[in-house]
């Protein structure tokens, strides 16, 4: 009884936090829809009229824009093992220029990658980098921002993506996006 009794207490507390969260001021979810893993685990905001698809191999969730299709938001889980904490990676700009050379612009990929800015922030008990970065392709650029967290054994990496000319009419949503990414237990 007294386990059922914590789990309803967990579960309570998961939908209090939903809830609060979207009542946060309207300049901070104005736009934005919810989600939630569906153990409850994680949720984060994504652009209103977005969908989420289904990529077969590829990262955990993924939402586009059905406008301009060639907007998109991803997050990827890693298993990381041993691996502590995100500082245990190395700094913002360590782990910003390791995700660029070796995830988003691979050698070989036929991609070209820029770091702009690595930063770090602390939301609710985590440690969070957040990394913006300028991919370069052979018919367009593209501008991502993206965050990154330690969060019990699993590295998650929230990036948000768009061509080089809608960046400057979406970074603002962008950048609450990937903020929005929280956890709620451990």
């Amino acid at each position: 009884m007294k386990e059922l009794a914590n789990k309803f207490l967990q579960l309570l507390g998961v939908i209090l936090l939903l809830v609060g969260l979207t009542a946060c001021g309207s300049a901070g979810t104005s736009g934005l829809e919810a989600f939630q893993s569906s153990d409850g685990r994680y949720g984060f905001f994504y652009p209103t009229g977005w969908t989420r698809v289904s990529v077969s191999g590829g990262p955990e969730v993924v939402f586009h824009d059905l406008i301009n299709s060639d907007e998109t938001l991803s997050l990827v889980i890693s298993d990381l093992g041993t691996v502590p904490d995100l500082q245990s990676l190395g700094t913002p700009l360590e782990v910003g220029e390791a995700l660029v050379s070796e995830v988003f612009a691979p050698s070989g990929g036929g991609r070209q990658a820029q770091l702009l800015e690595a930063t770090q922030r602390e939301k609710s008990g985590h440690v969070f980098y957040d990394i913006e970065y300028l991919v370069r392709l052979d018919d367009r650029d593209r501008h991502e921002i993206a965050t990154v967290v330690v969060d019990d054994g699993s590295l998650f990496t929230l990036a948000a993506s768009t061509n080089e000319a809608r960046w400057p009419k979406v970074n603002s949503l962008f950048s609450r996006v990937i903020n929005s990414l929280t956890f709620f237990y451990s």
